[in-house]
């Protein structure tokens, strides 16, 4: 398992140290309390990650949203990567990809019913929230496990199976944006993007491996996918669905972080694959654009295209996106992505999460008397046994 897509740059180690250096000083000013960290009266999660590149956020904070919108008001908080705004701003149905980024836009669509903000000043962006909004019951804070100056109640590390980091090294030798170490200030710590068959021992393998805390909760999620929609319902000419791939030859398009798992997924389903791949939030450019049309164009029929959602918000937002042919806007897809336990593990997660909320929901709050006020302690934290 050790190195699988794993690849370290020995010459750059001893860049990786100094930088590893740096950045255990800055946590070691937040644990001694020098650089403060700030809880707020209100149930705060965290979903995040030790590395640079993805291990699958965005679909694990779609998965907290439908498990707790329908009983509370959630609201989400992310940076905005890539945007080009800056400040908070909250979300309306006018907002594009360009202003908020990607992930978020992605969102908003997706649960217009919720409240959707971006802000790089987690702090303020939760301060703005709940005090322009007070029926908010609870913020998700997307990508935040390495912005300290917040101390959620829950903090969730995402691990990709694929890069584990107990086998990684530092930036920029590997992908740790810190020490393999900063997992002990988790909660939750989800092991994404398994293979849906792995076998009992290499579960025990790798629970034994990551060394965790008793305190903290393992968990191991797969991803599954829904039916694909058509990112230009004005162009389409047909419907799509898993089971109709097996016939098609797929131009796979993705501007994400690892689309490996997302190969080896689709590639049993279809006649075959094509990938087009980009960088992680990848904006597309005109020659990216032509370069989408001429690969289509040189597939065998029958072809279709397949994206991700968060490239489809960037096709939405994006004026260039004329460029591409007709007969290219009429087969591009988007595929939802959605994330599965494993181990007959879900009951349990969503019995910690909603606990949580539970015990630190508004109506408890203003029971005890309290105002919603940052404060440098951590009231909401929850050891779970």
């Amino acid at each position: 398992m050790e190195g699988d897509f794993i690849k370290i740059n020995k010459w750059l180690l001893p860049v990786s140290w100094l930088y590893g250096c740096a950045v255990n000083l800055r946590n070691f000013l937040f644990d001694v309390g020098v650089l403060k960290s700030h809880s707020f009266d209100i149930p705060v999660i965290s979903v995040g990650n030790l590395t640079v590149g993805g291990t699958g956020k965005t679909p694990h904070v779609e998965y907290l949203v439908r498990l707790l919108k329908k009983d509370n008001h959630i609201a989400v908080l992310s940076r905005g990567y890539k945007r080009k705004t800056h400040g908070f701003i909250i979300a309306n149905e006018q907002s594009t990809a360009r202003e908020i980024g990607d992930e978020p836009f992605q969102m908003k669509q997706k649960f217009p019913d919720i409240t959707v903000a971006v802000d790089a000043n987690r702090v303020n962006g939760i301060t703005q929230l709940i005090s322009q909004n007070h029926t908010i019951d609870a913020v998700l804070l997307d990508d935040a496990f390495q912005h300290r100056y917040v101390k959620p109640g829950i903090n969730i590390l995402l691990v990709d199976y694929h890069r584990l980091i107990i086998y990684d090294k530092m930036l920029p030798a590997g992908r740790l944006r810190e020490s393999k170490d900063g997992k002990n200030r988790a909660d939750i710590v989800v092991i994404t993007k398994c293979p849906k068959d792995l076998r009992p021992m290499d579960f025990r393998v790798i629970a034994k491996d990551m060394n965790l805390y008793p305190y903290q909760q393992l968990f191991f999620t797969s991803l599954d996918y829904d039916t694909p929609y058509p990112v230009f319902k004005d162009d389409a000419k047909e419907t799509l669905t898993l089971g109709t791939l097996h016939d098609k030859h797929v131009l796979l398009l993705t501007g994400i972080a690892s689309p490996e798992q997302l190969v080896k997924d689709l590639t049993p389903v279809a006649k075959t694959i094509t990938p087009l791949t980009f960088p992680d939030h990848h904006d597309f450019s005109h020659k990216d654009l032509q370069l989408i049309n001429d690969t289509f164009y040189a597939m065998p029929e029958p072809k279709v295209i397949i994206t991700t959602e968060k490239d489809a918000a960037r096709f939405y937002s994006s004026s260039s996106s004329e460029l591409l042919s007709k007969e290219v806007r009429s087969a591009l897809f988007a595929l939802p992505i959605r994330i599965v336990f494993m181990l007959e593990q879900e009951e349990q997660f969503c019995q910690f999460i909603k606990s949580y909320i539970h015990k630190n929901s508004r109506n408890c709050i203003l029971v005890k008397g309290k105002k919603r006020e940052p404060k440098e302690e951590n009231p909401n934290r929850i050891v779970f046994k």
